[in-house]
């Protein structure tokens, strides 16, 4: 390693002063560092090729801040295996390695701070994305910065199911203004990946009028007994019946209609398992329609190989509303391993993708319609 010796000098002086993060400007070859004061910063003189340069100005902050000029992710993998990954998330922060940022935008869970520190290192749509995914960072100022952001790239993003993920992740709480929901919703017409980045929001987030059903207060009288035991399956009627339930259904009918390619339809379906979250023995849904035909119409009579939550719903359940809870038995049973059978062995997409999709799409709209109805 042959710094320049002004170099090192600056370096060294930098690194002696308590630092939040560090960040390269390849481009400049300038050395950024975020201080309690405020940004400093070390404009290099490269003695060789800038990319042997730059190794050597990493191999100081490695040794620095590590102890070890292997840097990352030599010292990721040592920490890890000692048991103290989640405090080295203030250190990997000051090695100038954007893979070591990504690292800690990845760990299980990060504080606000952290999530302010690792935005000014790598100010990037994967990490922005993926930051909104704390609450802390969702709850605080950044959260709202990282929205915006998202919100501006997002008509240019490519990938299809990151669009989706950056609705999604937009849609919490209150990071964008109902103005900005009515765009998103009106943009959803020509980009279908955005109704199902809705699915994935709470319903209330979705800026549509929808009344409940005529079934819903009726039926919230008669099963009140079970909702107050907080039965799963007379929680899932009564919500999918209400009127956030029955906006939640329009938007499954939107985007049902023209999804795009395979990852969006998987990420629509992960929606509908997520949305009615009921305690069937697939995690990730029924790996068949037809199982899941068969077994909704099973689910609606009382059995001794059902559970007794279901069975003490069927128990009370007036005649009337069997219809419309088979149809809710056959959504709730629908996941991502329904698609298997579908997508196995092909990498279709648009209108070859929907034909196929059509014997699973058709009975989903069907039962979707007897809910709404």
């Amino acid at each position: 390693m042959q710094l320049s010796n002004a170099d090192n000098l600056r370096l060294n002086v930098l690194l002696a002063q308590p630092l939040k993060a560090i960040r390269i400007n390849e481009s400049s070859m300038t050395v950024h560092a975020l201080t309690d004061k405020g940004e400093a910063k070390v404009v290099l003189n490269p003695t060789v090729n800038d990319d042997q340069y730059l190794r050597w100005v990493r191999e100081l902050l490695s040794i620095k801040i590590t102890g070890s000029p292997g840097g990352y992710p030599v010292y990721i993998k040592t920490w890890t295996r000692m048991g103290h990954a989640d405090n080295t998330l203030k250190h990997m922060l000051l090695l100038g390695e954007p893979e070591a940022v990504i690292a800690v935008v990845y760990s299980p869970s990060i504080s606000h701070e952290i999530g302010v520190r690792a935005w000014w290192a790598n100010p990037t749509i994967e990490v922005a994305r993926r930051l909104m995914s704390y609450p802390d960072v969702v709850a605080g100022d950044l959260g709202k910065e990282l929205a915006e952001f998202l919100m501006e790239f997002l008509p240019f993003e490519e990938c299809q199911v990151d669009a989706v993920d950056m609705v999604r992740v937009c849609l919490q709480g209150e990071l964008i203004s109902p103005q900005q929901k009515k765009e998103l919703w009106t943009r959803a017409k020509r980009r279908n990946p955005y109704y199902v980045g809705f699915l994935h929001s709470d319903p209330q987030q979705i800026p549509i009028n929808k009344k409940a059903s005529n079934d819903h207060a009726p039926l919230k009288k008669q099963l009140q007994t079970l909702l107050d035991e907080n039965n799963p399956y007379a929680n899932a009627f009564c919500y999918v019946l209400s009127k956030e339930g029955q906006i939640w259904l329009q938007t499954l009918k939107n985007a049902i209609k023209k999804p795009v390619d395979q990852e969006v339809v998987i990420s629509l379906f992960s929606a509908i398992k997520q949305f009615f979250d009921l305690p069937f023995p697939e995690r990730r849904g029924a790996h068949t329609i037809e199982i899941a035909l068969r077994r909704a119409q099973s689910y609606s009579k009382v059995s001794d190989q059902h559970s007794d939550a279901l069975n003490a719903l069927l128990t009370v359940l007036e005649p009337q509303y069997l219809a419309k809870f088979s149809a809710l038995m056959l959504l709730a049973q629908l996941g991502e391993n329904t698609l298997t059978p579908v997508f196995s062995g092909n990498e279709s997409v648009g209108k070859v993708m929907r034909k196929r999709l059509n014997p699973l799409t058709e009975p989903l709209l069907e039962k979707t319609d007897i809910l709404m109805s």
